[in-house]
């Protein structure tokens, strides 16, 4: 899809170089700034409309953020609970930021998402201007318009995974560099340091994709001489380590008595938990402990039915629910849909862009832009093309600034050559490969308006036959236009789909039904993607009874069984793989009365802080995950979880959560009903910890 930059083209003698485009830094016109707030108020709109529709969209997280609340130590670490048992598997970063507008504003769903959506109209904005500053207002525009309506980004900056924070930080690391790079500005440079450390707090290894193409562009072309190139660069890698490792060194020194185990880790380290299961285990599978361990064997069957993947949920070979790995993971039919709508295009413009940039000086900027943003989208998508553990389709939100801003640059550069015969062909080239790729994606999703496919068809056909002529000008420009209409209508189909649905769960996916079906039956995912289960879709006709009255409480997200089962439902014993993973549980009137006239510290327990989350998010007191995200980490052992039985602090055990048949979880719950009397409460089994059986 090309773009306009900002400067006419001019004769130059065959082979001739080209002149690097004036910098785009001086003032803006009133058009422009009229443009650009409209933009950036309909991308506001976009993100914001009925935003509280998803309730607490992951309550995994939103759990933590009821906890960090109330506590500030549960705060610090990011713990699943007020009581500092276990965190949630990631660094707090991200939940800071819902955390506190959850203090100020109180708890509630909107305080929760709200962050999301303005970090969503922050990344698009920093997006603009980065590409402003290199290819012009026009590129620049059509750049932060393709970012907004990605499919995957409308979802992720509606919801509260820790995407939209690295992904707004990224960015801005990236215009960090293209600042430094107008005249080697260490403050700049050691800026997106100090931005991609904090990246690092927020999602660990995945920050560190584009740091190579920032980097380099920094090393080849900044305008000053190679020694202080090199000690800049060393600067902003300090910078990166400090920003990063401050609270890795504090939550080591801090007394392991007094704080949390560190979910996901199998040591109770964070330093564990960011190079192995966040880590090393994301790249090569076996993940270890934690979150990746005590998971599905890898192929095996879940209850109910489906088969899941090669892979199991984070074993090697397979990547969990994102597809097998392979070099085309990106267009496959479970990622495709997400954000490759102009993959294709971004990748040709960036070789063209390299092509008429070639003989520029070193320090040419358009060039340097290139290796930022097409560094950092190669790299991304290498890597999650080929890594062997845990993927899910949500994690491309990460490629989409790289695509955008490529689109920007790689189609201003191209088109500073449409006087040529061969810029004129490359041109028509992009646009009839974006039409075909969008025909594919739109064949993939046969029952969503069948007829744009053909618009897009025509579009293409349209576009590239004005693209080849020189003459007339109001014709090219014309063709310009309906080029860069039939690269966003498709994406923005499936944005407006996505804005319209409510989206719950662990494992969120954008579009129409069937847009990321690769892998899992039923939209991609165990159990068909009903409310609040493995998909995060929300669409009503999935849900299960009961999932409007879980919503107007505002507690658990609504869609799963009674019992709390999800994968396997909820056995008595706590076994099997129950429970929804994100909390989807319904969690009834009775039950909600019950914890809530509990009167101890945990109110409640229950394996997994996936499901220990949608009850205390319902009944507004704390119980206790066991195990972590899936039951299997040793947080709190059945001795630690008998010494709080006896002491008092713990009223209830609730059966049927995620995880219950591994490990330390396995062994609670087993202990439990065992020992203590149960009843059905709201067609949950609990057990009352204060009544033993002898």
């Amino acid at each position: 899809m090309p773009v306009p930059g900002t400067s006419t083209p001019t004769r130059r003698p065959l082979g001739g170089s080209a002149e690097p485009p004036a910098p785009a830094t001086g003032r803006w016109s009133r058009r422009e700034k009229g443009a650009v707030g409209a933009l950036l108020a309909a991308t506001a709109v976009l993100y914001l409309w009925d935003l509280s529709a998803s309730g607490w969209a992951n309550s995994f997280y939103s759990g933590a953020v009821q906890a960090m609340t109330k506590n500030w130590t549960a705060f610090f670490f990011g713990s699943a609970d007020a009581g500092n048992t276990i965190t949630v598997d990631k660094p707090p970063a991200s939940l800071w930021v819902m955390a506190l507008s959850a203090r100020v504003f109180g708890l509630s769903s909107w305080s929760v998402l709200v962050p999301q959506a303005l970090m969503g109209v922050g990344a698009v904005a920093l997006l603009h201007r980065a590409v402003r500053r290199v290819a012009g207002p026009v590129a620049a525009f059509v750049a932060a318009l393709a970012f907004a309506l990605t499919p995957v980004a409308v979802l992720m900056f509606r919801f509260n995974n820790p995407d939209a924070l690295l992904v707004l930080l990224l960015v801005a690391a990236a215009y960090a560099v293209v600042r430094a790079l107008e005249a080697a500005r260490t403050r700049w440079l050691v800026l997106a340091g100090v931005l991609v450390g904090f990246a690092f707090l927020t999602k660990t290894a995945q920050a560190l994709l584009p740091l190579p193409a920032l980097a380099l562009a920094y090393l080849w072309a900044a305008p000053t001489g190679f020694v202080r190139r090199v000690a800049q660069l060393l600067a902003a890698g300090v910078a990166v380590v400090v920003s990063a490792g401050w609270w890795f060194l504090v939550a080591g020194l801090w007394p392991a008595s007094s704080r949390p185990y560190i979910g996901g880790s199998t040591d109770g380290t964070a330093w564990d938990l960011a190079i192995g299961y966040n880590g090393l285990g994301r790249l090569f599978g076996n993940e270890g402990g934690g979150a990746g361990g005590g998971r599905l064997p890898t192929g095996g069957a879940v209850p109910g039915g489906a088969e899941v993947p090669t892979g199991g949920f984070g074993g090697g070979g397979g990547g969990g629910f994102g597809a097998d790995a392979g070099w085309l993971r990106m267009f496959g039919s479970s990622v495709g849909g997400q954000v490759s709508w102009l993959l294709p295009a971004a990748l040709l413009l960036l070789v063209a862009g390299v092509v008429v940039t070639w003989r520029r000086p070193r320090t040419d900027r358009v060039r340097a832009s290139l290796i930022v943003w097409g560094g950092w989208t190669v790299v991304t998508a290498l890597t999650f093309s080929l890594m062997e553990g845990t993927f899910h389709q949500y994690y491309t939100v990460a490629l989409a600034p790289g695509i955008a801003a490529l689109v920007g640059v790689g189609g201003a550069a191209l088109w500073s050559r449409r006087d040529r015969v061969a810029g004129r062909v490359a041109l028509a080239v992009v646009v009839l490969a974006t039409g075909a790729w969008a025909w594919v994606l739109l064949t993939r999703t046969p029952d969503f308006a069948p007829w744009l496919r053909w618009v897009v068809a025509v579009l293409a056909v349209l576009a590239a036959a004005g693209l080849l002529l020189r003459r007339p000008a109001r014709l090219v420009v014309a063709s310009l236009v309906t080029a860069v209409v039939l690269s966003l209508v498709g994406p923005a189909a499936y944005a407006a789909v996505t804005v319209t649905t409510p989206h719950t769960g662990s494992i969120p996916t954008a579009g129409p039904e069937g847009a990321s079906s690769g892998g899992m039956p039923g939209g991609g995912v165990p159990g068909g993607g009903t409310r609040g289960g493995f998909a995060g879709r929300g669409d009503a006709a999935g849900a299960a009874p009961g999932a409007a009255a879980g919503a107007a409480r505002g507690g658990a997200a609504a869609g799963g069984a009674p019992t709390g089962g999800g994968f396997g439902g909820g056995a008595p014993t706590g076994g099997g793989f129950g429970g929804a993973v994100g909390g989807g549980q319904d969690v009834s009137d009775e039950l909600v009365a019950l914890l809530q006239a509990a009167g101890t510290t945990w109110s409640a327990a229950t394996t997994s802080t996936n499901s220990s989350a949608g009850y205390a998010l319902a009944s507004g007191t704390d119980v206790m995950g066991i195990g972590g995200f899936s039951g299997s980490d040793p947080a709190p052992t059945l001795a630690e979880f008998q010494s709080l039985v006896e002491a008092g602090d713990v009223h209830y055990f609730i059966s049927g959560g995620m995880g219950g048949g591994r490990g330390g979880s396995s062994e609670i719950a087993t202990w439990v009903q065992e020992s203590f009397s149960s009843t059905t409460v709201g067609g949950t089994t609990v057990y009352d910890l204060t009544q033993p059986l002898s």
